[in-house]
């Protein structure tokens, strides 16, 4: 008889032990994709609002004026929102934040004037911020993996900003009502991935009330008094700064040099500039230490000279590579800096505070600027003289960071 084949034992599917249940997203991991859903959103209103303002016929000189009232919120509840993160579980705080941005876009959808329908975006996002970066710490248990995760969140905040930009130009060309419902979508989305992150209880014994003025000046000279805080708290104001002016000074400019006049052809050009911070943020790790931050300086000088490059370009191919590069620079002149600063808040004031004044110190300097690009453009002040004015404020800002801050600094990190 022919031999028969062995018999394998019979395999049964493996089943799970009775009530473990399947793996969760890791907090970290969901942080990441619920900021990076969130600041999607928040990218596409700019774009979106961009084309509203074409329809309406509205003036030039428009556009920089809602984002004024976007960064006016950023100015105004900067003493309370760092005293509600750290008074609250930063996870709820998040929640809250993107329910009030959703609530723009509601009143976007209503037909409400973007200025006062962004205003109310811009709400939610202070509200956010803290909690966003505040959390950090908590998510991490060394100075390295708080450089990492800084690094790794900037890359997804920049890589939304590209991403969400690009879609906003593209939705908003086809249908407004479409882009401003997918917005929506995209922050439900965002508070879904916030059930994943802990609700870590905050210190109830913070009052929040009128006495939070004078709390958060006192804040601010506690940490203005560290050289390592006041180091970060000038370097993160001056590429902001430079930052707000020079995207809608670009997005006046790629037009009027280019010939370039859709919103899609505009917000891709723009997105370059992401791309560039992505590449940045994610490789400063590797040539960055926590310890060395003040080497990010340097990269502040090479944007400096990128800004003023932009006198000079007529064609596509230079504006990328320039987009890019400032971009780059940029991604690692900041990423360093934000972290040192949260490594010191975090231990002094508490992180929710320290970025509540980090955004009330960056957004002073943006609605400064801002500001007077909004006056500038009404009286029909020519691109270039901008351009120069942005890269001159930018070099004076970098070159305290060199006359002032040598070494000074880091002996105290």
């Amino acid at each position: 008889m022919p031999e028969q084949p062995e018999r394998l034992p019979r395999q049964t599917p493996e089943v799970p032990a009775k009530g473990k249940r399947p793996p969760r997203l890791r907090p970290l991991t969901a942080l990441l994709a619920a900021q990076f859903f969130s600041a999607f959103a928040d990218n596409m209103i700019l774009f979106i609002t961009l084309a509203i303002i074409k329809l309406e016929g509205l003036p030039d000189h428009y556009l920089p004026l809602v984002q004024v009232a976007f960064l006016f919120a950023y100015v105004v509840l900067a003493p309370w929102v760092g005293r509600l993160a750290d008074r609250e579980a930063k996870s709820r705080i998040l929640l809250i934040g993107n329910g009030v941005k959703m609530a723009g876009i509601a009143l976007l959808l209503a037909g409400v004037d973007p200025a006062i329908s962004y205003a109310v975006v811009g709400v939610g996002a202070v509200t956010y911020s803290p909690a966003k970066y505040g959390i950090l710490p908590e998510l991490t248990d060394s100075e390295a993996k708080l450089l990492k995760a800084n690094s790794l969140i900037e890359s997804f905040t920049i890589l939304a900003i590209l991403t969400g930009s690009v879609a906003g130009g593209i939705l908003s060309d086809r249908s407004v009502p479409l882009a401003l419902l997918a917005c929506a979508a995209l922050y439900g989305t965002s508070m879904a991935l916030t059930l994943f992150i802990p609700s870590k209880a905050g210190d109830r014994t913070i009052t929040i009330g009128l006495q939070a003025v004078p709390a958060f000046f006192s804040d601010i000279a506690q940490l203005w008094r560290l050289p390592a805080c006041r180091f970060s708290l000038i370097g993160t104001g001056a590429f902001w700064l430079s930052s707000a002016v020079l995207r809608l000074v670009v997005i006046q400019w790629i037009p009027v040099t280019l010939a370039i006049m859709t919103n899609t052809s505009i917000s891709l050009l723009i997105s370059v500039t992401g791309v560039g911070i992505v590449l940045g943020a994610a490789v400063t790790p590797r040539l960055i230490r926590f310890q060395d931050y003040e080497k990010s300086r340097r990269y502040g000088v090479v944007m400096v000279a990128i800004i003023f490059t932009f006198l000079l370009i007529k064609t596509v191919p230079f504006t990328v590579a320039a987009l890019l590069a400032v971009g780059f620079s940029g991604g690692v002149f900041i990423v360093p800096m934000n972290t040192v600063l949260q490594h010191e808040g975090h231990g002094s004031i508490g992180a929710g505070k320290t970025i509540a004044i980090q955004n009330f110190v960056e957004n002073t300097l943006m609605f400064s600027g801002v500001a007077l690009l909004t006056a500038a453009t009404k009286a029909q002040v020519p691109l270039s003289p901008i351009i120069a004015a942005t890269g001159v404020i930018m070099a004076l800002f970098v070159g305290v960071l060199f006359t002032s801050y040598s070494g000074a600094a880091r002996r105290s990190v």
